[in-house]
């Protein structure tokens, strides 16, 4: 099953954890995992899934893939610039997507 999560990232950086924090939820909720069976999976604390998860946690890129191996999601980064032809971002979104 192929499902893909489509997130709008605002230009706000404190939002950012947030937003991460959710899509993690939601990838770890689509594998029924509980925060404790995924924290036994990374070999960390549950408290650390739950500061994740709520936004409370600076999450590393080491920690960050990691939970893209165990929950089987993509990291995808791309420029705030949706245009091809080199043109400076008029309020474009920066997109993200994470596909399972």
């Amino acid at each position: 099953m192929n499902n893909k999560v489509k997130i709008d990232l605002l230009p706000i950086a404190s939002d950012y954890r947030s937003i991460v924090g959710n899509c993690i939820r939601t990838f770890r909720e689509s594998k029924g995992y509980s925060q404790d069976e995924l924290a036994n999976l990374m070999k960390i604390s549950r408290t650390t899934i739950s500061k994740i998860e709520s936004g409370k946690f600076a999450i590393s890129i080491d920690y960050l893939e990691r939970l893209s191996v165990h929950l089987n999601f993509e990291i995808v980064l791309k420029p705030k610039n949706n245009k091809m032809d080199g043109q400076a971002n008029q309020g474009a979104k920066a997109k993200k997507y994470a596909s399972r």
